[in-house]
């Protein structure tokens, strides 16, 4: 079983294609008009926007490109956002919440057209997604939804019986489906390839295995320390998410880490793979542990969850494997002799609400907290908190300047397992 992401067994290694020596480009680069620190799907959307308007763009990686969650996810472009609509509703009023769900759905049509105009060959497909009713009452919760998001949102989805749901599933563990037919699917590491090789094309400089140890004022903008020597700079933006560290302290104190986890089988036959997800489409279920499952492009299934909160480690990684065969086997039985091929983890970041934002943090910008909707939303956000940074007069509902801190935080989520223990709870009581 190979330990890290199936994805990067499928995709050229982005920063041989994009980059020269990294600490030759910091020491080139003693002053630039921005610096982005993280080279994921914020970081470099928001580089090649911000080097197409003409800025000095360098953009570093302590890691590689797409070392984080742009390579570790499971590829689902979801409509909506963390957040269920009724909840968005109840918390904003309709007005609000409709502006929130159409900007989510603006992001998806904004990165089917950049992955057209830029002719990146990531697999993309428009196949729909799949919400699996856990329990009975579940189902009662769809069809609300539904009403819902058709009465506020315009938004149509349809449902579909549990005695009928095996034209979309292949497995008896639900209790009825909801199909939304907006959502896609792409090979997420593949795209964070091509949109690091768009930025660099568009001008941005790209520096990888470099990290940035602290950020200060200055009168003329900010110093950058990185392991590679120092830069200064206009504007800094913090694309890092849950992968944020102690050189943006007051991030770190609004964005919550939580481990999620995946596997991969070994190559189904064709007929065995239209068996378990006759449309292809992504899907996910109604649990607060929720599992997700796809169809690889060569006929595996890919199955994750928060089999555990932790950050992935060796150990943390095999329990949470194990943990994710055993549930697998429990809704396609079918898979018990199939062997594992892939395994592996990462964090996703999540704030306290549960809903991303952009803006203005202490004088540095930021992007995150996607909290597992980050495809389409991080491409979007980093490319809307880049036109703000080149001056454009420019809003967005998730622009956020005054992020609240959460109480008793400092970047350890220690309160984690308490919240595991109570989801448990949740998802065996709604059996």
């Amino acid at each position: 079983m190979k330990e890290y992401p199936y994805w990067r067994d499928g995709a050229a290694a982005a920063s041989q294609q994009s980059t020269v020596d990294s600490r030759q480009v910091v020491e080139r680069s003693r002053r630039r008009d921005v610096v982005i620190v993280g080279a994921g799907y914020t970081g470099l959307s928001a580089a090649r926007a911000l080097a197409r308007s003409g800025a000095d763009v360098l953009v570093v990686e302590r890691e590689d490109v797409g070392w984080g969650a742009s390579s570790r996810n499971a590829g689902q472009v979801l409509t909506g956002l963390r957040v269920d609509p009724a909840t968005l509703v109840a918390r904003y009023g309709p007005l609000r919440a409709r502006n929130l769900f159409e900007t989510a759905t603006a992001a998806i049509a904004r990165l089917e057209a950049l992955i057209a105009d830029e002719r990146i060959e990531c697999q993309y497909e428009r196949v729909g997604h799949i919400q699996a009713a856990s329990a009975d009452r579940h189902f009662d919760d769809l069809k609300t939804e539904q009403t819902l998001l058709a009465r506020v949102f315009g938004h149509r989805v349809e449902l579909v019986s549990r005695s009928e749901q095996r034209t979309e599933v292949g497995s008896d563990a639900y209790h009825g489906l909801l199909v939304d037919e907006r959502s896609g699917a792409l090979q997420p590491a593949r795209y964070v390839g091509g949109l690091a090789a768009a930025a660099t094309g568009a001008g941005a400089a790209l520096a990888t295995g470099v990290a940035v140890i602290a950020v200060r004022r200055e009168s003329s903008g900010w110093a950058v320390t990185t392991s590679a020597g120092e830069v200064a700079a206009r504007d800094v933006l913090f694309a890092t998410d849950a992968y944020t560290d102690g050189a943006a302290p007051a991030l770190q104190r609004r964005y919550i880490p939580v481990g999620s986890y995946i596997i991969v089988t070994a190559p189904l036959s064709r007929d065995a793979a239209a068996s378990l997800l006759p449309r292809r489409r992504t899907a996910f279920d109604s649990k607060h542990f929720l599992h997700y499952f796809r169809l690889t492009a060569d006929d595996r299934l890919l199955f994750g969850g928060r089999a555990e909160f932790a950050p992935p480690n060796e150990r943390t990684t095999r329990r949470a494997a194990a943990i994710l065969r055993r549930d697998l086997e429990s809704v396609f039985p079918q898979l018990a002799e199939v062997a594992i091929d892939y395994a592996w983890g990462g964090t996703v970041g999540f704030t306290r609400d549960q809903m991303p934002r952009a803006g203005l943090l202490d004088g540095v910008y930021y992007a995150g907290g996607y909290g597992g909707h980050g495809v389409a939303m991080a491409t979007h956000l980093g490319e809307q908190i880049a036109r703000r940074i080149a001056g454009e007069a420019i809003e967005s509902p998730f622009f956020d300047d005054r992020f609240p801190a959460i109480p008793l935080y400092s970047g350890n989520p220690w309160f984690l397992p308490l919240v595991g223990a109570y989801y448990r709870l949740m998802d065996v009581l709604a059996r």
